[in-house]
This record gives structure tokens, sequence and C-alpha cells, in this order.
């Protein structure tokens, strides 16, 4: 009995020491930073904050995110409204003509802030390609490096852009993240998240935004230029009066 109890104990040992972990990668990262950073609460909570003069109030309609945007300009209140991939304008709840262009360019200022105040969720959407590029230290702490770019289909208009997030490998919640743009002369920015805050389950954070000194086109290499100093800072990213109500 003693040598049937000791090759039993051996054999878990041996099992339990060639069990295979789940291998990193961009996609585990991701899926680790959503669950620390809100989860469920993203895709079941009505999310509405200020941030600068206009109010946004973001939920899942119908399977569709529904996006806002509401300004009050002289007791005219103007709200963009963007269901999906549609996108409409209303003036005092009368919806105001506009051409495609106008339109368009709307649609994207909405979106874009409730994509950079919901992150990391959005990052396993169909378009979003992730790549691992491995690993970066910033200021003493070690960071997951991913790259991510989008497919031209339903990747939006600035599809060709190039996003880099650093993920903390220890918590795996996103603390930097840059991206090139191509309007207006195209750039780089490198954001940092700063003053975390978590409201009823879903993790929010502000951005310090900065630029590069001097020229730079290698937006991966932007990280070692944080380090070096070499990076000046732009503006900051605020968002105020989060309310986060669950959606029956």
């Amino acid at each position: 009995m003693k040598y049937d109890m000791l090759a039993f104990m051996m054999l878990m040992l041996f099992f339990s020491c060639t069990e295979q972990k789940e291998p990193i990668t961009a996609k585990f990262i991701v899926d680790k930073g959503i669950a620390v950073s809100g989860g469920e609460q993203y895709a079941t909570s009505k999310v509405r904050f200020k941030f600068r003069d206009a109010y946004y109030e973001s939920e899942l309609k119908q399977g569709k995110k529904l996006l806002k945007r509401i300004t009050m300009v002289k007791g005219v209140e103007t709200t963009d409204v963007r269901l999906g991939d549609s996108f409409q304008r209303f003036v005092n709840d009368s919806v105001v003509p506009l051409t495609d262009s106008l339109a368009n360019g709307y649609s994207n200022s909405v979106n874009s802030v409730h994509y950079f105040s919901r992150l990391p969720y959005g990052l396993n959407d169909p378009a979003v390609h992730k790549k691992l590029l491995g690993k970066e230290a910033i200021k003493d702490v070690t960071y997951f490096k991913l790259q991510v770019t989008f497919s031209k289909d339903n990747g939006g208009d600035d599809f060709d852009d190039v996003y880099v997030y650093w993920f903390d490998v220890k918590t795996f919640k996103p603390k930097y993240l840059a991206y090139t743009f191509q309007v207006n002369g195209g750039g780089i920015r490198f954001r940092e998240a700063v003053n975390e805050r978590y409201v009823n389950g879903i993790r929010f954070v502000d951005y310090n935004n900065y630029r590069p000194k001097s020229p730079l086109k290698d937006v991966v290499k932007v990280g070692q230029w944080f380090e070096a100093d070499s990076l000046e800072l732009l503006s900051k990213i605020e968002i105020e009066n989060i309310q986060v109500i669950g959606n029956d």
C-alpha cells in the first residue's frame, strides 16, 4: 500500500510539473485586461460622463453600441447619436439634415471619445488585429507591448493608423498607449493613464497626452522616447461626473 501511495503521489507531481499554462498571446493579454477593467459590465451598463463641454452616454441597444454626445449652448441642445454605423444629429429633438462628410466627421468624433474612455474594451472587435511585440520596461515597471492595426472593412476612416498598448505584466491593466494619425499633417501621440478609479465595477482613467519634441516616425519606439524625456506634454484628457447604471 505504501508503494502504491508513493507511486500515486509521484505521478501527480509529474503531471503538475508538466501541466501546460495558457500561452501568453495578445488576445490573452487583452482578455485579462478587459476582465480586470470591467468585463461584462461594459456590455450591461449605461455609462454617462462629462468631457470638456459635452456629456457622453453609451449603452448596448439591440446588440448595437448606442453612443451619444449632448451639448447645450445658449439654451439650444444638440444631440449627436451614433447607433452601429448610422449617425443622426438632433437640435432640440428635431433631426438636422447633414452632408455625408459632415455626418461622418461628427460620427468619428463621438466614437473617438467613447473609444478611449472604454479601453481596453473594444480591442477584441472583429476589425482589430493584435500582435504581441514582447515586453518593455517604462519607469522601472515591466509591460506587455502590443501592436494594434485595423482591417479596412469595418475599421473606420482611420483604419491605417497604428496603435501600441502597454499592459502591466502583473495586473494586466493598460497603462500607456501610443498611436499614429494621418490628418492635419499626421504625427504620433503618447498617452499615460492617470487618476484610475472604478465606478460600479468599471475602470476609468484620465490621460496625460504627449507629443514628440522632434519628428518621430516609428510609433513602436515612442516608449523609449518617453523614458528619455523626449516627449512634451500637449494636453490633459480628463472625464468627470461619471455615472454607471445597470442596464435592465
